[in-house]
């Protein structure tokens, strides 16, 4: 549990240095970082993604999950009950900045916690002898790689959506929390397949927020984020069925 505080940690103190500097750097500044943090969502994502996918045990999951999750996700109407362009008082005024910002919260979110170092890393750490209290457990390496890229990828986004970017950080201890609690509590902790396709799915959502901070298409990943409940449901059902 020890390494999932130091990467929550990391991401306060990178998001608070990236929004201190903010104000300092140059609107051509910001958007070379923000054209970069796209090309990285897009690396980052595939990179998740692909490798994944020859690993997969259904390889059409990870499309009836897209497909299952943006109906339901579009039927709630998820990005818009996130943002307040929906609401009344906004009708015939200029958007605000906060759905762009959000928007922000939700690429961080799926940068820190959509990935094998921050899934398993909580699961092996609490399967460590010391529960990964002690600083130098071996299993709490994957945490400690994970704060580091967490450091530099939240002051990247907070240097270009600023403080709201804090809010990323408890969203990544209470995501880890949860796969601690269930390794802690049920030994081996999430079944193999179940996180390859997390993973592809989770890598698939990455790449819609980097095309959308590139401005190439808006796939409104807000309301995709139901799919990454497909997988997990899909094979609870077949573990239930066995």
């Amino acid at each position: 549990m020890l390494g999932t505080i130091i990467n929550t940690c990391t991401i306060l103190v990178g998001s608070a240095f990236g929004a201190l500097v903010r104000s300092g750097i140059g609107e051509k500044y910001k958007k070379v970082l923000f054209d970069g943090l796209g090309l990285c969502c897009l690396v980052l994502g595939m990179n998740a993604s692909l490798p994944n996918m020859a690993k997969s045990e259904y390889p059409v999951l990870f499309v009836v999950s897209l497909t299952i999750g943006g109906i339901v996700g579009t039927k709630l109407d998820l990005a818009g009950k996130l943002t307040d362009q929906t609401r009344p008082s906004l009708k015939g005024r200029k958007p605000s900045p906060f759905k762009w910002e959000l928007e922000g919260v939700f690429t961080g979110c799926l940068l820190y916690c959509i990935g094998t170092f921050s899934i398993v890393g909580p699961v092996l750490s609490a399967l460590s002898p010391t529960h990964g209290w002690a600083f130098n457990e071996p299993a709490n390496t994957f945490l400690y790689t994970n704060a580091t890229l967490d450091l530099v990828s939240s002051a990247v986004l907070a240097a270009s959506y600023g403080w709201i970017m804090l809010l990323a950080a408890p969203v990544l201890f209470c995501w880890q929390g949860l796969f601690y609690a269930i390794g802690y509590f049920f030994g081996n902790g999430m079944p193999e397949p179940m996180r390859v396709e997390l993973s592809i799915v989770g890598g698939v959502l990455i790449v819609s927020s980097g095309l959308s901070i590139l401005g190439i298409k808006d796939c409104k990943t807000v309301n995709l984020l139901p799919s990454l409940l497909v997988p997990v449901l899909f094979y609870i059902i077949k573990y239930l069925l066995q």
